[in-house]
C-alpha cells in the first residue's frame, strides 16, 4: 500500500473501510475512510492517524516515503479514536516524536491512553514552522468535540479540517473532482446533518475564524479531498450552520394497519398542489440517519404516528429521541396520527416539536379510526395550509 502525494511532499498515508456500515448509529452504506496526512520537510509531521484496527495499513503507506522513526511530530487535531486510535503505536515507532494538540486535546489523548507523552499544546493562531513550510492551528471547539482544531499550511493554501467537510465514503479515489460530485454532496450533508448539526453556531464562528485564510485545498479526515469544489463545500457549511433550508417538506411517518399513511400521503397531495417538492420517508424502512439528512434540507417536517399502548410507536420515538438530540432550528413543525381510543402519540409528538422550538403554524391532525373521504380531505386541506405557511417565510 503506498502513500498518495496530495501536495508536493505531503502524502495522503490513511487507510479505506471498506465495510463500515454503523457509525455512532449512523448508517455509512458506503464505508468511509480514516485519513492521515504526512508533511516531509525539515521536520516530518503526521497530521492525524487511523482507527487502531488499520494502523498496519497506515504505517505501510507511511513506510514507502519516509522511516517512520524520522517522524518528528504527531498533530492531534481530534481525540476521537477514528483519529488518534494509533498514535500510541506510532510512539513506539517514533518515541522522540512530540504530540501537538488542543489544552483538551491533551487532557482527552492522556485519558485515553493515560501516556505521559511529550506533549506540545497550541492555542488559537499558534504556528510551527517545520522547514519550508509552517502549521497554523485554529482551535475550533464543539465541532464537533470540546478538543477539535484544525491546521493550515499557508505555503499550501492547504486547510488539514479533521471532521469538518468529511464525508463517509471508501473509495479509491482521494479527489472530489475523480467522483461524482452529487455523491459527494449527498454524503457531506447526511454528514453534516449527523454529526455536526447541532454546533451550528460554532461552525459559523469557526467559518469567520477560517475566512481570512487562502485556502484551495480542504482535506478531512472521512472522504475525499476538496480541491475543485472548495468553494461549494465552504458555501454549504455557510448555509447549514444557520440552519437555513430549501423551501421543501419531508413526511416522516409509521404506521400500523394503513390509517396513518393514507393521511401522510393526503398531506403530500395538498402540499405538492401548492407547489411544494415532499419527500415520504417511511420509518420502516429508511434509516434515522437518512430520514435526518431530508430534516437537514427541509423547511417542514411533518411526523405521524398512530398511537400503541397509550403512546407512540417505537419507530417514531426513536427518531424523535435521535432528532432532538441533533437540535436542529428554524422548522416549521406539525404532527399527525390516527387511533383506536385514546390518540396520545400525536400530543406526544407536538409535544416533541415544541420543545424542539419550531414554528407550529397548524394544530395537530388526530384521526380516530380508519380517514374517510371527509378525514382524508382535511388532511389534504392541511397540507395547503402548510405549504402556505411555509412560503410566508
Amino acid at each position: 500500500m503506498k502513500a498518495e502525494e496530495i501536495r508536493p511532499g505531503i502524502h495522503w498515508v490513511g487507510a479505506v473501510d471498506w465495510d463500515l456500515r454503523d457509525f455512532h448509529g449512523y448508517l455509512t452504506q458506503r464505508g468511509s475512510t480514516y485519513n492521515a496526512y504526512l508533511i516531509l520537510d525539515d521536520k516530518n509531521v503526521l497530521v492525524d492517524t487511523v482507527k487502531r484496527p488499520f494502523f498496519d495499513e497506515m504505517l505501510s503507506r507511511i513506510r514507502t516515503v519516509v522511516d517512520p522513526s524520522k517522524i518528528d511530530y504527531i498533530v492531534s487535531n481530534h481525540v476521537e479514536m477514528d483519529h488518534s486510535g494509533s498514535i500510541s503505536r506510532m510512539l513506539e515507532l517514533a518515541p522522540a516524536a512530540t504530540v501537538i494538540t488542543s489544552p483538551n486535546g491533551k487532557k482527552g489523548l492522556f485519558s485515553h491512553f493515560e501516556e505521559n507523552w511529550d506533549f506540545q499544546v497550541v492555542d488559537f493562531g499558534d504556528s510551527l514552522s517545520i522547514g519550508r513550510r509552517t502549521l497554523t492551528f485554529v482551535l475550533t471547539p464543539m465541532v464537533h468535540w470540546p478538543d477539535s482544531m484544525v491546521s493550515y499550511v499557508p505555503e499550501e493554501k492547504l486547510l488539514l479540517s479533521n471532521d469538518a467537510f468529511g464525508q463517509h465514503i471508501a473509495t479509491p479515489e482521494r479527489f472530489d473532482d475523480e467522483l461524482s460530485l452529487g455523491i459527494i454532496v449527498e454524503e457531506a450533508a447526511k454528514y453534516y446533518a449527523n454529526i455536526v448539526f447541532p454546533y451550528g453556531d460554532q461552525v459559523a464562528k469557526a467559518l469567520d475564524a477560517l475566512g481570512g485564510l487562502d485556502i484551495q485545498m480542504i482535506a478531512p479526515s472521512h472522504g475525499v479531498i476538496w480541491r475543485t469544489y472548495v468553494s461549494k463545500i465552504v458555501q454549504m457549511y455557510r448555509k447549514w450552520a444557520v440552519y437555513e433550508s430549501d423551501v421543501q417538506a419531508v413526511i416522516i411517518y409509521d404506521t400500523m394497519w394503513g390509517s396513518t399513511q393514507k393521511l401522510a400521503h393526503s398531506l403530500r397531495k395538498g402540499m405538492e398542489s401548492e407547489g411544494i417538492r415532499v419527500r415520504m420517508r417511511n420509518l420502516k424502512t429508511t434509516h434515522i440517519s437518512d430520514v435526518v439528512t431530508d430534516v437537514l434540507h427541509s423547511k417542514a417536517v411533518v411526523i405521524g404516528s398512530p398511537t400503541l399502548n397509550n403512546s407512540m410507536l417505537p419507530t417514531v420515538g426513536s427518531f424523535l429521541t435521535y432528532l432532538k438530540g441533533l437540535r436542529p432550528r428554524q422548522r416549521i413543525g406539525f404532527a399527525f396520527g390516527s387511533y383506536g381510543w385514546g390518540g396520545q402519540a400525536v400530543k406526544e409528538v407536538e409535544s416533541m416539536l415544541a420543545q424542539l422550538n419550531w414554528e407550529l403554524p397548524l394544530s395537530a391532525l388526530n384521526v380516530k379510526w380508519i380517514p374517510g373521504e371527509k378525514e382524508l380531505e382535511l388532511a389534504e386541506r392541511r397540507g395547503r395550509e402548510l405549504a402556505l405557511a411555509m412560503r410566508k417565510d
